[in-house]
């Protein structure tokens, strides 16, 4: 995943804002507020996990360890913005910590992703940030 940038969609008008590009919005399904942000970023089909990746169909490898590395949920998949991009995935993120939304947005302008272990590790792959 790579060139990771700040999403402001439209609907941002109706939520509150807490400082920049970070929102406080209240869920009724989850019985909660959450604290969001929205994301684009590309899937790089030559990096593993990735190969078959595209907009409408994210990858697991890396995005489930992203969720874990950062403690973010998706809030909002965009499925329509995903349905009609040939390259750019759009995503809302959510927590309850602000402070793991901020370390989220530390991704803008970076790549994440999956590098598969040589050896023979208990693990099958290690995420990069850089």
């Amino acid at each position: 995943m790579k060139n990771f940038q700040n999403y402001k969609p439209e609907k941002y008008t109706n939520y509150k804002k807490i400082e920049d590009d970070i929102y406080l919005k209240y869920f009724p399904e989850l019985g909660c507020e959450l604290y969001v942000t929205s994301l684009t970023f590309e899937m790089e089909n030559e990096c593993y996990g990735e190969e078959e990746a595209s907009p409408q169909d994210i990858s697991q490898v890396p995005f489930e360890d992203l969720l874990d590395d950062f403690n973010v949920c998706v809030t909002d998949f965009y499925d329509e913005l995903n349905e009609n991009s040939e390259k750019t995935c759009y995503q809302e993120f959510g927590s309850r910590d602000i402070e793991d939304i901020r370390k989220l947005r530390t991704l803008i302008g970076k790549r994440y992703y999956a590098v598969p272990y040589s050896d023979e590790a208990d693990e099958e792959y290690r995420t990069v940030i850089e």
